[in-house]
């Protein structure tokens, strides 16, 4: 493990080779889970102020959720989530023309119709956080549904934390990340 600022990350985060491979997985991690996607008090408060703007990307069954259970809930450990449809897929989901699930507040950012990409725990996937009082903990979550990212990842030979430049940096900060890339210059170099 190493300790950067108040962030211990495992070793996976520096050894596994990750690139997400949506053509393969289909977007399985909007519908695999027992729980929705972790949201702060922020993106919660987010996608409701944004809600309007990519509404019209979801399917009405999807609508219809999110009218009913609202634009966050508090799953069974007591974590603020995304709703889910049929208890599994996530709310704000949708097919595309080729059956891959997507994000729809992801899809009106891109589009330039809301400044909210999308919860940061979606955007830092496969890794997960877990925040404690004193530090964070940075892992890295290997599921069955990320093999083609795997394998991606390896052939290409993206380490995970460079495929997630953009939310770690999000997350944490230019300065924080540029620790990161040292400490693993030096993990290389002591192989």
């Amino acid at each position: 493990m190493i300790e950067i600022g108040r962030t211990i990350l495992s070793d996976d985060v520096f050894e596994k080779h990750f690139v997400c491979d949506i053509l393969k997985c289909k977007g399985a991690c909007c519908i695999e889970g027992d729980s929705g996607a972790p949201l702060t008090d922020d993106e919660a408060m987010m996608i409701e102020l944004e809600y309007s703007n990519f509404e019209n990307y979801l399917p009405e069954k999807h609508t219809r959720e999110v009218e009913k259970q609202g634009f966050s809930v508090i799953d069974s450990d007591g974590d603020l989530v995304t709703p889910l449809v049929d208890n599994r897929q996530c709310a704000f989901s949708f097919y595309d023309e080729r059956g891959i699930l997507k994000c729809a507040i992801e899809k009106a950012y891109f589009e330039g119709k809301s400044k909210f990409r999308k919860p940061i725990s979606c955007h830092l996937f496969p890794i997960r956080i877990t925040e404690y009082k004193r530090f964070d903990a940075v892992n890295y979550q290997e599921l069955e549904i990320c093999k083609p990212g795997r394998e991606c990842g390896t052939s290409q030979k993206v380490p995970l934390y460079k495929f997630l430049k953009e939310p770690l940096i999000k997350k944490y900060g230019a300065d924080w990340y540029a620790q990161v890339e040292l400490a693993a210059e030096h993990l290389d170099r002591q192989k």
